[in-house]
């Protein structure tokens, strides 16, 4: 099996290249982390996408260490790699959203495989459930079978800003939608809203499951991923395509309505963390500490 791990894009709101901020004891980065877990779980190569002038960066910083142990091999996120059909507008600088990452990847995966961001922390129990899952998964009437770690909302939030998650519907243990909502915060008197761009506030749930880009994938996907491009250009054009991105969660709730995939739903208690805003930073290191003190992670994960 092999773990994706998106690390191309900037982290805008932290101010930097977030992925390679060391938050462990031993110098270690949060990618750090789901990288250690991954193999326990029966993983044995790594692709990072990154950006290929971040790649010297990248095999000083992480690969150096992680192929030590582990298959490590690097794909390039770039605007450049579309279907023949595509067209880049003038004046479009950045790649083409989340989905077209992981059609990046085609060349390097014929085998199941994960897909996580790199600057969050998912916990053993997530890529345990998808390692489980991935290695029973069996072709069947041409209907795909992938699977997704389903976090609790409540488990997610950070104190020092809103986020934005993937809300889940399920039927029968098995995804039926997925919507984004883009501006999630916890209130002072402790309720959860979203409020949409036009300003409408909805009050959410907090045991609602929500996707944090933890999912599991057979080699068929980027067939998906080929078709879903394609489309994507056809429907956006002009100015509209300056600004238009292709969504994993668009890719994989295009397959759920077209009857082609199913997605198992993977329920896990365990508490996201991750690197949203700077102000994160202190309480994830923290949080690092006392699971190195719980005995979950040694004190330097590649000594």
């Amino acid at each position: 099996m092999t773990l994706i791990i998106m690390a191309a894009g900037m982290g805008s709101r932290y101010g930097g290249l977030k992925q390679l901020d060391p938050l462990g004891p031993g110098g270690e980065f949060l990618l750090d982390y789901s990288i250690y877990d991954a193999i326990k779980a029966g993983f044995t190569k790594v692709v990072f996408v990154i950006k290929k002038e971040n790649l010297e960066l990248f095999r000083e910083t992480v690969g150096e260490r992680i192929e030590k142990a582990i298959k490590v091999e690097y794909a390039f996120q770039t605007i450049e790699d579309i279907p023949e059909n595509g067209t880049i507008p003038e004046g479009r600088v950045k790649p083409w959203g989340t989905a077209h990452a992981v059609y990046c990847c085609r060349k390097y995966v014929d085998e199941p495989f994960a897909v996580i961001n790199s600057d969050d922390f998912y916990g053993a129990e997530a890529f345990k459930c998808l390692a489980d899952y991935l290695g029973k998964t069996q072709a069947n009437d041409n209907i795909h079978r992938y699977s997704m770690a389903a976090y609790m909302l409540k488990n997610t939030l950070t104190e020092n800003g809103s986020v934005s998650r993937g809300v889940c519907l399920d039927k029968d243990g098995n995804l039926t939608s997925i919507t984004e909502h883009t501006k999630i915060e916890r209130l002072s008197d402790g309720r959860l809203i979203n409020t949409d761009e036009n300003g409408k506030i909805e009050e959410l749930d907090e045991n609602l499951h929500v996707s944090m880009n933890c999912w599991g994938f057979t080699p068929e996907f980027f067939g998906t991923l080929e078709k879903g491009l394609n489309d994507f250009f056809e429907i956006n054009k002009g100015e509209k395509l300056n600004k238009a991105e292709y969504y994993l969660l668009t890719a994989v709730q295009d397959e759920i309505d077209a009857g082609t995939a199913t997605v198992k739903l993977l329920e896990t208690d365990a508490k996201w963390f991750g690197v949203t805003y700077k102000e994160d930073r202190p309480k994830v290191v923290e949080a690092i500490r006392k699971l190195i003190a719980d005995g979950v992670y040694p004190e330097k994960l590649w000594k």
